[in-house]
């Protein structure tokens, strides 16, 4: 076989092996679009968690309006003698599902549980109590910044950062600024909207004085007041250790009683459902403001 015929037998057999890979990724590409657009087969459920959802849910929640999502962060830390050391994110399992619903067309994200508590050796702050998790502030924007992205990849154009802890907050404000201009004119925003926070936080206290009636009457030293309680209560009492205070004669948070049930679990929900309004507020003149 001379030379030339080889050299043009090489080049028919690459062109064939080049058009069979070509069909090969058509046909891949062809089975992943038909995937990707194949109806439920079942009723759709329903939940504000995007954790709680299938694919298919979430697909068709954003084809049908649903263009904002949150990411809620939290914390473990110490809390003083009675409260568990995830009091943050037991306040935004339902806070979260609030303002969600008070938004409409919005999803929560799972909880960022783990956030910067302080330096981890030689401790400080918090995480010089057994339980407390810290994380180094790169470690947490990266981890803010690999959510943030996956969100926008699945189609949402809003992405909405909260956070229920002081330390948070500067993280959030670092990502959303940086995400905020790689993103511009890409059709996917992303907020940070501190008002949950602060003045949230405040905002919440003085509506539970003044429109609830509901005061502290002193301070027993701890990481705790009857605002965080009663909102923890409203996801479970028993992270407030609620029947062991009982028992032990010390249902109460500086000066006021946490007894009856019923009764703290409704102000935390009075409690809950302000801050929720105020959040959405804040988060509705935030996109507004993009848009």
């Amino acid at each position: 076989m001379t030379t030339a015929m080889a050299g043009v037998l090489a080049l028919a057999a690459g062109l064939a092996v080049a058009a069979a890979t070509a069909a090969a990724e058509a046909g891949q590409r062809d089975a992943l679009a038909a995937a990707l657009a194949a109806p439920r087969p079942i009723a759709a459920g329903d939940s504000p968690w995007l954790e709680e959802l299938t694919w298919m849910e979430i697909r068709d929640r954003i084809a049908a309006g649903t263009d904002t999502v949150i990411i809620p962060t939290g914390g473990i830390e110490e809390n003083g003698p009675y409260l568990a050391t995830g009091k943050h994110n037991l306040i935004l399992e339902a806070s979260c599902p609030a303002i969600a619903e008070a938004l409409g067309n919005t999803l929560c994200a799972p909880i960022v549980k783990f956030v910067p508590e302080g330096r981890i050796e030689p401790p400080e702050g918090a995480m010089r109590f057994p339980g407390t998790i810290s994380l180094a502030p790169a470690t947490y924007e990266a981890l803010l910044t690999d959510i943030a992205r996956s969100l926008k990849q699945a189609g949402f154009r809003h992405i909405v950062l909260i956070g229920d802890s002081g330390g948070n907050q500067a993280g959030m404000a670092a990502v959303a600024k940086r995400l905020g201009a790689a993103w511009a004119g890409s059709g996917t925003a992303i907020h940070f909207v501190r008002e949950y926070y602060d003045p949230g936080w405040t905002a919440t206290e003085e509506y539970t004085r003044e429109t609830l009636g509901v005061r502290e009457t002193r301070h027993d030293g701890y990481h705790d007041d009857i605002w965080v309680t009663a909102m923890m209560m409203v996801t479970d009492p028993a992270q407030v250790r609620f029947d062991e205070r009982v028992d032990a004669g010390l249902a109460s948070i500086n000066g006021v009683s946490l007894e009856p049930l019923a009764d703290t679990v409704a102000l935390g929900r009075a409690m809950l459902d302000f801050r929720a309004r105020f959040t959405a507020d804040a988060i509705r003149r935030a996109i507004a403001a993009h848009d």
